[in-house]
C-alpha cells in the first residue's frame, strides 16, 4: 500500500512526489503523458527558469525526483479512483492499488474557438495568458480574439506591452494563417488583419475523467472544491493545479509556479495526515 498516489505527471504533481520523496514516504506518481502545454515551446514566468521549454522542465523534474528511492514514476493512465472504509483505490489497466491518499494533478484539455487554423497556432502565436506569453509580443500589434466582458480587461492589461490591442469578435473571423511575423486573421467582411500573435479564451474540460465516480464536490467552473491545502469533499483525496480551485479564488489559477505551490501544499497535508492516523 502506497502512502500516496499521485495522478498526473505535469509541475503540480512532479512538485508533490518531490516533497513526498523528501519525507520518505512511499509515493506513485501515475502519468498519462498529456499535458495542457504540450504544444507550447517555452514556459514564462517562472522564476530561474523562464522561457524554458516545458517538456525540458518535465525531464528535471523527474531527474531530480529519481534521487528519492521513496518515489515510483510510471507512464500509464488511470482508469478509475474509488473509496472505501479502508482506503482509496486506483485503477491502472487491469491493476488496483491502493493507498492512503491519492493527488489529482490531471490538469485540464482546452477547446479552442471553432476558428479554422486557429488549434495550428496554439501555444506559440495564438495563447490566453497574457502574464506567461504577452511579453513576447512587445512593441507589436495583438488581438484579443474574445467576445465575452473581460476582453476590454485583456486588452487594458496588455496595453503597455503592445503597439495596438485590438478587440476582435470570435464571430466575426473566418480563418487564422501564419505569417513570417506573425498571424492574418481573415473575417468575415474579407479584410485582414496582421498582428504578431492573438489571445484567446478558451474553454477547458478536465483530464480526470473519473471524478463523477470518484465523489468530490465540483465549483461553479466545473475545477475541484478544495481547501488552501488542496484538500476535497472526499477524505484524503487532493486535487492540484490547473485542475483545483480554493474558495478563496474566482477561478483556477492557471500559472506554473501557482502548480508548484499547490502539489508542495497538498504533499505537506498528506504528511500531516499520515502523522495523525
Amino acid at each position: 500500500m502506497y502512502d500516496a498516489i499521485i495522478i498526473g505527471g505535469g509541475p503540480a504533481g512532479l512538485q508533490a512526489a518531490l516533497t513526498l520523496g523528501r519525507m520518505h514516504r512511499r509515493t506513485l506518481l501515475l502519468d498519462s503523458g498529456e499535458y495542457r502545454n504540450g504544444t507550447v515551446r517555452h514556459a514564462h514566468n517562472l522564476l530561474t527558469n523562464d522561457g524554458r521549454d516545458p517538456a525540458e522542465l518535465r525531464r528535471l523534474g523527474r531527474d531530480e525526483i529519481a534521487a528519492y528511492p521513496d518515489v515510483e514514476i510510471r507512464d500509464a493512465a488511470v482508469s478509475a479512483v474509488s473509496r472505501d472504509d479502508a482506503a482509496l483505490t486506483v485503477t491502472v489497466g487491469t491493476e488496483r492499488l491502493s493507498a492512503h491518499a491519492v493527488i489529482l494533478a490531471t490538469g485540464v484539455a482546452d477547446r479552442l474557438p471553432d476558428i479554422p487554423g486557429l488549434q495550428e497556432q496554439w501555444g506559440d502565436r495564438v495563447a490566453n495568458c497574457p502574464f506567461c506569453h504577452g511579453h513576447e509580443f512587445a512593441g507589436r500589434p495583438v488581438a484579443i480574439v474574445n467576445g465575452s466582458d473581460h476582453a476590454a480587461v485583456l486588452g487594458r492589461m496588455l496595453e503597455p506591452v503592445a503597439s495596438e490591442v485590438h478587440l476582435v469578435d470570435p464571430a466575426t473571423v473566418v480563418r487564422v494563417d501564419g505569417t513570417a511575423e506573425g498571424l492574418a486573421l481573415e473575417r468575415v467582411d474579407g479584410s485582414v488583419l496582421e498582428v504578431a500573435g492573438a489571445f484567446v479564451a478558451p474553454t477547458w474540460r478536465s483530464r480526470a475523467t473519473f471524478l463523477d465516480g470518484l465523489g468530490v464536490e465540483l465549483q461553479e467552473s466545473g475545477a475541484v472544491r478544495t481547501d488552501p491545502f488542496g484538500r476535497t469533499s472526499v477524505e484524503n483525496v487532493y486535487a492540484v493545479g490547473d485542475l483545483a480551485q480554493p474558495d478563496h479564488q474566482p477561478g483556477p489559477m492557471f500559472s506554473l509556479a501557482a502548480a508548484l505551490a499547490g502539489g508542495q501544499l497538498a504533499a505537506v497535508a498528506v504528511v500531516q495526515s499520515l502523522v495523525m492516523q
